[in-house]
């Protein structure tokens, strides 16, 4: 039987869970979710555990930060003064922005913190510094 690997596009069913056994992310009740393997269009360490397996074959895995989404980078959280943001934004803590300078990439925040007088933003993905563990079938090799 074919096993998966890098240039086959697949589908698999998985869930996502955090150490604490809480629930992130699942396929189920949705279509298989579909990417090629060893394309970048997923986490490195979600590559490498659907690698290998056969149509029908599941595997739980745990995949550290350095091969999802990173470890929290601190110069990514931001304190900025509460003037600059548009008078229309009402601030709360988990409140996603998007920011950028001209020229750059928009990049996505979320707001951790604020006062009257400063909101602190983060830019670090929301998983970032967390293992992830991820219970995962392949569906079909396409």
């Amino acid at each position: 039987m074919a096993t998966a690997k890098p240039g086959d596009t697949v589908q698999i069913h998985y869930t996502g869970t955090l150490d604490d056994g809480s629930q992130f992310d699942s396929s189920s009740g949705r279509e298989p979710l579909e990417f090629t393997l060893g394309s970048g269009q997923v986490i490195p360490g979600f590559d490498a555990a659907v690698t290998g397996l056969s149509e029908g074959e599941r595997r739980t895995v745990r995949i550290e930060p350095e091969d999802a989404y990173g470890e929290v980078d601190e110069r990514l959280v931001q304190q900025i003064e509460r003037a600059r943001l548009p008078d229309h934004i009402q601030v709360e803590k988990g409140l996603q922005l998007q920011a950028g300078r001209e020229g750059s990439q928009p990049m996505v925040v979320t707001v951790v913190d604020f006062d009257d007088a400063t909101v602190t933003l983060d830019g670090n993905h929301e998983l970032a510094g967390k293992a992830l563990t991820f219970a995962v079938e392949l569906v079909k090799i396409v």
